[in-house]
């Protein structure tokens, strides 16, 4: 019994070292996501036709957003791991170096978005959505280097331990988002009406609030001044810029293959007509808001490992990394609860049309069976970037993802070669089925990697102690 008690003591400890972490990056990402439900929510109330095509723009910017944020995340490691080892004297060096990144990925993306119209023509997007779609995609470009610069401080807030500023930053956005929506989509006070255009426009505006007021608090900040972050200009240097696009392309490639496949299957049910594209886009915006919270948490469990391991404490970093997955799976059970017993409320919030509605319902069972599968997976990968493993991982989630998920998905969803098209509920089986598999090869992984590390240490001390 003392034996229980004492392991859920530690448990309780655990949870909350990673919660004080893992909470304020949760409401950072949700605040962030929740600028796209609502841009959603707002545009759909304004007419159909917007709602689907923000579902598209946003299902082309989504992928390109987290491949960003993926790559700059390696910073968050690389500077816990500096932080955990008390070496923040070469902190400065890499977030510098970090920023030079962030402009070079903003210039990508920029390129990116402004001939994304190539995309919309191969998917044969009808021309009234396609015009909606490019111009809400070219009107949020405005604020890609922003959000850009703003994800690379936060990253650097992070590995030090102080999440709060990101999360306090995004809410503010989000507050400041709403109304800015109402305005440009409606066109009050005097501003033209831009439906769901609008959206985009605002969400530009309040990415630079967000960077702006990051870049004010690590500038002001005592703490920040002593790690010597805007101490002096710095050009680029390819040696810190390639160790950290080594650590941080294979982490953004993995997050861009999973966040990618559930683009694809949006672009693809996108010739299915305004309204599955509508409902689809319910089910999936919903499901996205869920998937922040074991985000969230595995960020926090990528500091929690790796300024363990920066301390030596490896059997410290393989029991975060363990009751992490086990936190994962218990925010798994409360979200399946919320679409399984109350879809009714959860479509309420996007629509009013009763065949979107209906179609979204139907498609919030299968989003609810994957948040286990999906909670493991990604606390499994947060826990391996805090090892700072990232290579084998990529691999195994564009297997999952490309190799099972959009074959699968397509077969059953839009081919007669196995059953009668399913149509998006086929599509969706191909997710639930990656999902799945992701989780049990990530989860293995990481198994692995904590054996190598522990065994690793223990041969180590033997050769301290016989010298």
């Amino acid at each position: 019994m003392s034996t229980n008690l004492s392991a859920f003591a530690r448990y309780r400890r655990e949870l909350r070292e990673l919660m004080y972490l893992a909470g304020p990056i949760m409401g950072a990402q949700l605040a962030t996501t929740g600028m796209t439900f609502v841009d959603t929510s707002m545009a759909g109330q304004y007419s159909a036709m917007d709602l689907a095509a923000i579902a598209l723009g946003s299902s082309i910017w989504m992928p390109v957003y987290l491949l960003i944020r993926g790559i700059l995340m390696a910073i968050t490691p690389t500077v816990a791991h500096l932080y955990g080892a008390r070496q923040t004297d070469e902190i400065g060096a890499q977030v510098r170096q970090g920023l030079w990144i962030a402009l070079l990925m903003s210039l990508l993306a920029l390129g990116f978005i402004h001939n994304a119209d190539a995309v919309l023509q191969w998917l044969q997007i009808g021309p009234e959505m396609a015009t909606k779609t490019l111009r809400y995609l070219k009107a949020l470009a405005w604020g890609i280097p922003a959000i850009c610069w703003f994800q690379a401080l936060t990253c650097y807030c992070e590995g030090i331990g102080k999440t709060k500023p990101g999360m306090v930053f995004s809410f503010i956005a989000l507050a400041l988002n709403i109304p800015l929506n109402y305005v440009l989509i409606y066109g009050k006070f005097g501003f033209p009406e831009l439906g769901g255009v609008g959206c985009g426009y605002a969400t530009a505006v309040c990415f630079w609030v967000m960077f702006v007021l990051m870049a004010a608090y690590t500038l002001l900040g005592q703490q920040h001044k002593k790690m010597g972050l805007y101490s002096h200009w710095e050009m680029p240097r390819l040696d810190i810029i390639a160790s950290q696009l080594k650590l941080g392309v294979p982490i953004g490639l993995a997050i861009f293959f999973e966040a990618s496949i559930f683009s694809v299957v949006a672009l693809l049910i996108g010739k299915l007509g305004a309204v599955v594209v509508a409902g689809h886009q319910i089910a999936l915006n919903f499901s996205s808001l869920t998937f922040m919270i074991p985000m969230s948490l595995a960020m926090g469990l990528t500091i929690r490992v790796g300024q363990a391991l920066g301390a030596g404490k490896t059997e410290a970093a393989a029991y975060s990394s363990y009751a992490g997955i086990m936190t994962t799976l218990l925010s798994a059970t409360v979200s399946a609860a919320v679409m399984l017993l109350m879809p009714g409320l959860v479509t309420s919030i996007y629509t009013q049309n009763t065949e979107v509605a209906v179609l979204a319902a139907q498609l919030l069972i299968y989003a609810a069976v994957f948040q286990y599968a999906d909670g493991i997976q990604i606390a499994a990968n947060g826990a391996l970037r805090g090892f700072r493993d990232t290579q084998v991982p990529m691999a195994m989630v564009l297997f999952a993802c490309w190799g099972v998920a959009l074959p699968l998905g397509y077969i059953l969803g839009l081919t007669d070669w196995i059953v009668e098209p399913m149509g998006p509920r086929g599509l969706w089986i191909g997710l639930v089925t990656a999902l799945t598999l992701g989780a049990i090869l990530l989860s293995l992984r990481l198994r692995l990697i904590i054996r190598r590390q522990t065994n690793t240490n223990s041969t180590s001390e033997e050769v301290h102690d016989e010298n």
